[in-house]
């Protein structure tokens, strides 16, 4: 327990501040500022009585105002925060740059109110054989990062889980669940942060999960652990190119310095050539180190279906030791680069061998990605929902065959040309909803059966009067949700929900 004190640099305290987007991360921001004494309004695109519920979560003293009104009030606001979803390109945001008002996002909210905060680690060294990173009571609370296209929730969790294994207090945030403005408000009960005078646990590392939309926004944004997963075609609706993606994500390594730590896929051209770009306009750079299922780097590797770790910076124990990929619960070959990934990170942090072993033995997977959902007369349906992405929906098909595969939603400007080979040779049935069915089925439609159906229910029934035993029904849409769910988590539901509703209404009959 430690003593967290007033905000030392409460920058936010009586200003004028306008957060744009009123869903997670904007409700989180604009409580949380309002808690620091400012004068907080918040609007968003949608009309009032589409977003009831979401202000209903806002604390009394945030005022909302509609869109149309926002405008409005731009020349009295010191500052806008914004929701990682809000495009900087927007009419309101392009007024605020000409006027030079500063613009922000959540997650650089978070990180400067704990730089300004008495929020501090507990300084203890658990079982850990790494103690660079372990906590300081006398600095702000280490953050580690973590972005890619795929496997980034998957990849911080397991992070999350071996710190906590280990002993250390952690806070879990960003783009896998609650804002982190929003936990940061948890963190000290719910008490003021700028006068909150009792003791409160507080966490050793703050362990985020970060999108290229909240990088975009970064100002003094530091992780003291980073890591870029791997770089595939994303978010194509948003950026004008590949390029303008990556150099998004590279953005995580702006602020680092030499007591920093970097962790890259030495695989993925993609992530070297961006990082090598970032870090050569760089003076000061962070200590690099790899994961790669083909090199022997200095790092994580993958050797004779082994991990070897090789880390002769630290010289001890930890440095050279061995996991097993058959003992682990989570299977696949992106499954292993998320471990090593993780692992690496885990093993900066502090974090001893036996705690990132017994992690890997029992962590049962993620809801959503690649999880096994039921099986009826011999076939199998896994819920790959987190899929949202031609590079997901790759990695995921990688690991299977016999597959009926059901794909569409709304289209992120992916090209799902680049299935074409694995469409090929594992997919039996293509099925198709959604806004993006039409452009998934020129792109792909030649290549094997292709059905468009209207929804799930619909996609379940087909599936089940195509398969034989031993199949795989497998929902990995390639695409985002929000033209009939709610968000992923929504339809990855709904989808065993109606595969459940199926098998108990039904006798599964295969042919």
């Amino acid at each position: 327990m430690i003593q967290v004190k007033e905000l030392k640099k409460n920058k936010f305290k009586g200003k004028n501040i306008l957060v744009v987007g009123l869903a997670r991360s904007g409700t989180g921001a604009a409580n949380l500022l309002a808690e620091l004494g400012a004068r907080v309004s918040i609007t968003d695109k949608k009309s009032p009585d589409m977003l009831e519920e979401q202000k209903k979560q806002l604390l009394p003293a945030v005022k909302f105002i509609e869109e149309d009104k926002a405008g409005g009030i731009i020349d009295s606001q010191d500052m806008i925060v914004i929701s990682p979803g809000v495009p900087l390109y927007v009419p309101l945001l392009v007024k605020a740059n000409i006027k030079g008002i500063p613009v922000i996002g959540e997650l650089e909210l978070a990180y400067q109110v704990v730089q300004g905060s008495g929020i501090r680690g507990q300084g203890s060294v658990k079982d850990g054989s790494f103690p660079r990173l372990t906590p300081n009571p006398q600095s702000p609370t280490p953050f580690i990062g973590i972005t890619g296209t795929n496997g980034k929730s998957t990849t911080t969790t397991l992070v999350d889980l071996m710190l906590k294994e280990a002993g250390f207090k952690t806070l879990l945030a960003g783009n896998i669940g609650n804002a982190l403005t929003e936990e940061l408000l948890n963190t000290v009960s719910g008490q003021r942060l700028m006068d909150i005078n009792e003791e409160v646990s507080t966490p050793d590392f703050i362990v985020v999960e970060i999108s290229s939309f909240q990088l975009e926004t970064i100002e003094e944004f530091r992780p003291n652990i980073a890591a870029i997963l791997n770089l595939t075609p994303d978010h194509l609706d948003r950026y004008d190119s590949m390029k303008d993606y990556a150099d998004a994500k590279a953005r995580i390594v702006e602020n680092q310095t030499p007591e920093d730590y970097l962790v890259l896929n030495a695989d993925d051209p993609e992530i070297m050539k961006v990082v090598s770009d970032k870090l050569k306009v760089k003076s000061e750079k962070p200590k690099i180190i790899y994961f790669s299922r083909v090199f022997e780097v200095e790092g994580a590797y993958l050797k004779d279906g082994l991990i070897h770790f090789n880390l002769p910076e630290f010289n001890n124990q930890s440095s050279s030791f061995i996991l097993h990929p058959s003992s682990f619960k989570i299977k696949g070959a992106h499954n292993i680069e998320n471990a090593m990934a993780a692992s690496l990170m885990a093993l900066v942090s502090g974090c001893s061998p036996d705690a990132v072993r017994n992690v890997l033995k029992n962590f049962p997977g993620l809801e959503h990605r690649v999880e096994f959902v039921d099986d009826i007369n011999g076939v199998r349906f896994i819920n790959d929902s987190k899929g949202t992405n031609v590079g997901a929906v790759a990695k995921s098909l990688a690991d299977f065959e016999n597959i009926i595969l059901i794909m569409g939603g709304l289209d992120k400007g992916g090209d799902f040309s680049l299935l074409a080979d694995l469409i090929k040779s594992k997919v039996k049935l293509l099925i198709l909803i959604g806004a993006a069915a039409d452009k998934i089925a020129e792109a792909l439609g030649s290549f094997t059966e292709t059905h468009r159906v209207t929804g799930l229910e619909e996609a379940v029934a087909l599936s089940m009067s195509k398969a034989s035993s031993g199949d795989i029904v497998m929902l990995s849409p390639g695409c985002a949700s929000f033209d009939m769910f709610k968000d992923f988590e929504d339809r990855g539901r709904r989808f065993k929900e109606t595969v459940k509703a199926f098998k108990n209404k039904n006798t599964g009959k295969t042919k």
